[in-house]
C-alpha cells in the first residue's frame, strides 16, 4: 500500500511550487479611505492580495488589515451573514462582504470596496448608523398590547396569520436596503427601507394593537410616501425580501385601513 504524501506549504500555508497548483491568485482590491484625521477628502487606494478565488471579500479585508495595513478600518462581527455589520458597497452594490465570493465579482479586474452611501463615513468603510437605527426606533418595532398586564398565557397565532408576516422578519438590519435607495441619499430624513420593512411586521402581526399608531408615524411627508418604487432594496437585501412588496403592502394598509 503506498504511503501517503502531504504537499508541502510554505510559511504563510500556500503550497510550493513543484507540490502542487496553487488555487491562489492575485487580486487588486481599491478600498475608498476616508480618515478625517489625516484628510478631509477620501481617496482610492490599492491593495495587491494573493487569495484562492473562493474565499470571501471579508477574508481579504481581514488579510489587507492583518498583513499589509492595520489602520484599515471596517466592521464585522458574526463574519456568517446573520448580524449585518459588514454591508459595503463592492463593485457599485451594496453587498455583505461575508456572503460576497471573489470568484462572483471578476477578480480579473479591480474590486472596488467603499462604504454605503447616505451615512456620514467615520473611517474608512465605518458610517454612523445613528439616524437608520433612530428611524428603526421610530416605528416602534416590537409588540404593543392594549393589555398592560403580563399575560397568563401565550398569545396564540395561527400559521397563516404567522405566514402573513414572515417574509419581513427576516430583517437583519444591515441598512444594505435603505443606502441604495436614492430617495434616502438625497434626503437623510426619509425614514427608508428598513423601517417601513421592520413597521410592516409589526403593523400585519394579529397579536399587535398598535397598527394604527405605526400607520400614522409611516403617513408622515418622510414616510412611506417618498418611495418611488425603484426596486433597489430588493435587488440590495442580502436575505431576500421582498422590500418593495413590504412598503407597497404598508401603503395599501394607509389607504383601506385593512390589515
Amino acid at each position: 500500500m503506498a504511503t501517503p504524501v502531504l504537499d508541502k506549504e510554505d510559511a504563510a500555508g500556500r503550497p510550493e511550487p513543484g507540490f502542487a497548483d496553487s488555487p491562489y491568485i492575485t487580486v487588486t482590491f481599491r478600498i475608498r479611505r476616508f480618515n478625517p484625521e489625516v484628510a478631509a477628502e477620501a481617496v482610492w487606494e490599492d491593495f495587491q492580495v494573493e487569495i484562492d478565488p473562493k474565499e470571501r471579500v471579508l477574508d481579504a479585508l481581514h488579510k489587507i488589515k492583518w498583513e499589509l495595513d492595520g489602520t484599515l478600518t471596517f466592521r464585522r462581527s458574526c463574519a456568517h451573514g446573520i448580524c449585518g455589520s459588514d454591508a459595503m458597497r463592492i463593485n457599485g452594490k451594496n453587498r455583505l462582504a461575508c456572503k460576497t465570493l471573489i470568484k462572483d465579482i471578476n477578480p480579473e479586474k479591480p474590486i472596488t470596496v467603499e462604504a454605503i452611501k447616505g451615512l456620514t463615513v467615520l473611517k474608512d468603510l465605518v458610517v454612523d448608523m445613528e439616524p437608520f437605527f433612530q428611524a428603526y426606533r421610530d416605528v416602534m418595532p416590537f409588540l404593543i398590547t392594549k393589555d398592560t398586564n403580563e399575560p397568563t398565557r401565550e398569545r396564540l397565532q395561527s400559521a397563516e396569520d404567522r405566514e402573513r408576516f414572515d417574509d419581513t422578519t427576516k430583517c437583519i438590519l444591515c441598512a444594505a436596503c435603505t443606502t441604495s435607495c436614492p430617495v434616502f441619499w438625497n434626503d437623510g430624513q426619509y425614514f427608508g427601507p428598513a423601517a417601513i420593512v421592520n413597521a410592516h411586521r409589526f403593523i400585519f402581526d394579529s397579536r399587535d394593537e398598535a397598527g394604527e399608531q405605526r400607520l400614522e408615524v409611516l403617513n408622515d411627508r418622510d414616510g412611506v410616501w417618498r418611495c418611488r418604487t425603484t426596486f433597489n432594496c430588493t435587488d440590495a437585501c442580502p436575505r431576500g425580501i421582498e422590500v418593495t412588496k413590504a412598503i407597497a403592502e404598508v401603503k395599501r394598509a394607509l389607504i383601506t385601513r385593512r390589515y
